[in-house]
């Protein structure tokens, strides 16, 4: 037997996970399972893919391994319709949404009176507040009803303490177990001062219930906004399934049958309805019709269809009527590939570990054990007495609360996204905009994103002297008025813009596949591809079809007008360069920027379309399932790559890359897949987009420094270290007076990104 066969690949629902640190974990801890050959955890979607050898390795054992880790893992239930489970996960998804916007509403309620109480009589002007809760009239009073209000917000907020200590003890600290640790010392010490305050009333000078509480509710605040942005996923997804049809025309016998398509099998024959969607993939066994395939392969022209070619399934019928024979089902039809392959293309892409986070697991046993090796050393060799002893400890842990630490990123990133939508640019995640300022590679689609997505009259080419381009165009558009082809339909557009008088037909005939044939007065016009010129047997000669040729080698679509059976003149439309794009290219360039084009057209067509717009490399030819391989490619060579799309076929892509971009006139899947969108359709935006983010990281990094540094020097005068050589104790409430002045300074200097012009 062969060792593939041995192996098994299973899917895990993994609980307990909140950032990067914890999908780590439950990585490391799995693969050092003898016989597993590969865990990858993906947080998005708290599911783990594991790969192992089932004569070594169990799924108790990996379960157990899990659980040892302080997280929760679950088998996925493979019997499930992938349908139904995405629903079943979208439905979890919006509970715990639910539950933390309640929690964040109750911490928030509860912050704000006590923000007031406990620090309102620091301001130049003291504000107004009962004698009863006065600090230095009622002490006792003033710090229980700031332990009141705090209780709640950390109930609200018991998710930290219950995930960052459970990590904390399993070895495996995270940013929770930051928040846990800093904000429990504070409390714990306010809680020491307040029972004592009946004997000591000044040791109300001594509470940091508002630090602990504040520090909660912004991180609460920050998980929310997360677990936000994490659900555009299950949203794509589910868009996606959804351009399937549930039920199919079952064509068997002669006679028609509306069955679940879920039932449908290789081999059956489904009849196709004028304006209805393909259910699965497969053959034209009867008919013809024009499919529009623009939600999957992204190219705005209508295929046309005939006998023996491929139909796709979630495209959309228009006029014609057809008879598919079904040559793919389930999870072997392109739509589902594409959703797997967005799937797997998430559980590729490694979240980035903020600074904070990938600190965490020394900053929190490292400061821990300074208060601690200081507490002692002072107990034991100093000879203080164990309030001294505690106050060392205390001004240890409440100096080094993550509360500038937490804010440095965030902050930064709120005002940040704040400027982006400003200006148009809709950034959905911290991590899009961390990431943005990286990039070196861009990578553009080119249908409805270098170009506009929508056919339009680009030449008029007179055959016969007596005849004008005006002439030509108000008969042409005057027959189309009955057509629905979007050809047609840019012909008549262009008709109306230059402000003709069109005279409808009075005969009319649509000639699937070919084009159209209509009776104007005395004369039959007729307008069409090369195929409607063949069939009617008009002569063209050698020098017009070799013309036409060459405008359909620069992505020109030539359509071909005869009037009583002579080749008048040639319309031909194309799917045009939007204004801006060429501008967008090279400001990218500036910023030293390699820009590539991606399309599924012919070579010579991407090429001709490419040096218009200034593009470094063109790959053409790409097949919609082939699009995230190539970014695939491209990181292997070490780029960071950015993808700009706008179809579902660009959704892969999309997600593959390093960031994917999508265009706000695009489909939703694409808007869905992307992490960033530009809203305005402006390529332009690109640029912004990528100069915000290297704006914003800088003053991310000014934030941290900020932050450590106040750590770092803090630290070391908490523990004591002045007060060995004759100097000051660093009393607790300067402590925490230290950690507020490092976060007015982070918030201050995220502030200023609101000056900068994109």
């Amino acid at each position: 037997m062969r060792k593939d066969d041995l192996m098994r690949t299973e899917v895990y629902d993994i609980e307990g996970m909140s950032c990067a640190a914890c999908s780590s974990a439950v990585e490391r801890v799995t693969r050092k399972l003898e016989g597993v050959e590969s865990s990858d955890v993906n947080l998005t979607t708290n599911k783990m893919t594991i790969t192992y050898d089932e004569t070594k390795v169990t799924p108790e054992m990996i379960m157990g391994k899990v659980e040892k880790a302080g997280f929760g893992a679950c088998p996925l239930a493979e019997e499930k319709d992938v349908k139904a489970q995405e629903e079943e996960n979208w439905g979890k998804q919006e509970q715990q949404r639910d539950t933390m916007k309640r929690r964040l509403i109750v911490a928030i309620c509860f912050a704000v009176p006590l923000l007031y109480i406990s620090m309102g009589h620091m301001l130049p002007f003291e504000l107004p507040l009962p004698h009863f809760l006065h600090m230095e009239a009622n002490p006792f009073n003033y710090a229980l009803a700031q332990l009141v209000l705090t209780v709640p917000v950390l109930i609200a907020g018991r998710k930290f303490y219950l995930v960052g200590l459970r990590a904390l003890f399993k070895g495996n600290p995270n940013m929770d177990s930051l928040v846990a640790i800093g904000t429990g010392s504070a409390f714990i010490y306010s809680l020491c001062m307040t029972v004592t305050i009946p004997v000591n009333p000044m040791n109300a000078h001594h509470l940091y219930y508002e630090s602990a509480a504040v520090v909660v509710t912004l991180v609460m605040l920050g998980k929310y906004m997360e677990s936000r942005s994490k659900g555009k996923t299950s949203e794509a997804i589910r868009k996606l399934m959804e351009l399937a049809p549930d039920t199919a025309i079952l064509y068997e016998d002669g006679t028609e049958r509306e069955v679940e398509t879920a039932s449908v099998r290789v081999g059956q024959h489904v009849l196709i309805k004028p304006g209805s969607r393909i259910p699965l993939d497969g053959i034209v066994a009867g008919g013809s019709s024009s499919v529009d395939e623009s939600m999957l392969t992204g190219e705005s022209i209508p295929v046309e269809k005939q006998e023996g070619d491929t139909l796709i399934g979630g495209s959309m019928n228009y006029n014609g009527a057809m008879e598919m024979e079904v040559t793919h089902t389930g999870g072997d039809t392109t739509l589902s590939k594409i959703i797997k392959m967005i799937e797997d293309a998430q559980g590729k892409k490694a979240p980035i570990s903020k600074l904070a986070d990938k600190v965490a697991g020394y900053f929190v046993p490292t400061v821990m054990g300074i208060a601690l090796v200081a507490a002692l050393l002072w107990w034991l060799f100093g000879g203080k007495e164990l309030s001294f002893v505690l106050t060392i400890f205390v001004a240890v842990l409440v100096i080094a609360c993550p509360c500038a630490l937490g804010l440095a990123t965030p902050t930064a990133i709120m005002v940040g996204t704040g400027l982006g939508a400003s200006h148009g640019i809709l950034i959905k995640s911290g991590e899009a905009l961390e990431t943005a300022h990286k990039i070196d590679t861009v990578v553009f689609d080119k249908t409805g994103t270098i170009t506009e997505g929508k056919p339009k009259v680009t030449d008029i080419v007179v055959l016969d002297q007596t005849e004008t381009s005006d002439g030509l165009l108000k008969l042409a558009a005057g027959c189309e008025q009955m057509s629905e082809h979007p050809l047609g339909q840019a012909i008549v557009l262009k008709a109306r813009e230059q402000g003709l008088e069109l005279v409808m037909p009075e005969k009319f005939e649509s000639v699937t596949g070919a084009g159209i044939i209509a009776s104007m007065g005395t004369s039959q016009v007729a307008v069409g591809n090369e195929r409607l010129v063949e069939q009617m047997k008009v002569s063209m000669g050698d020098p017009v079809r070799e013309q036409a040729h060459q405008m359909a080698n620069q992505g020109k679509t030539p359509m071909y007008l005869m009037v009583d059976g002579i080749l008048k003149g040639i319309i031909c439309v194309a799917d045009t360069i939007k204004e801006t794009s060429v501008e967008a290219v090279d400001q990218l360039k500036s910023l030293g920027i390699t820009v590539c084009m991606l399309t599924g057209d012919n070579q010579k067509t991407a090429d001709y379309i490419g040096k218009q717009a200034h593009i470094d490399t063109v790959i053409a030819e790409v097949l919609p399932e082939d699009k995230a391989n190539v970014v695939e490619s491209l990181q292997k060579q070490g780029k960071t790559v950015m993808m700009v799309g706008d179809g579902i076929n660009d959704a892969p892509a999309l997600v593959s890359a390093d960031v994917g971009t999508a265009i706000g006139s695009g489909s939703d899947i694409a808007l869905e897949s992307g992490d960033i969108v530009l809203m305005k359709s402006d390529l332009r935006d690109v640029y912004k987009a990528v100069k915000l983010s290297r704006l914003t990281i800088r003053n991310i990094k000014q934030n941290l420094f900020w932050a450590f540094f106040y750590n770092s020097l803090g630290i070391p005068v908490a523990a004591g270290v002045l007060y060995l050589f004759g100097g000051p104790l660093l009393n607790p409430m300067f402590a925490g007076f230290a950690m507020s002045l490092s976060s007015v300074c982070v918030v201050s200097n995220a502030l200023r990104l609101k000056t900068v012009k994109l």
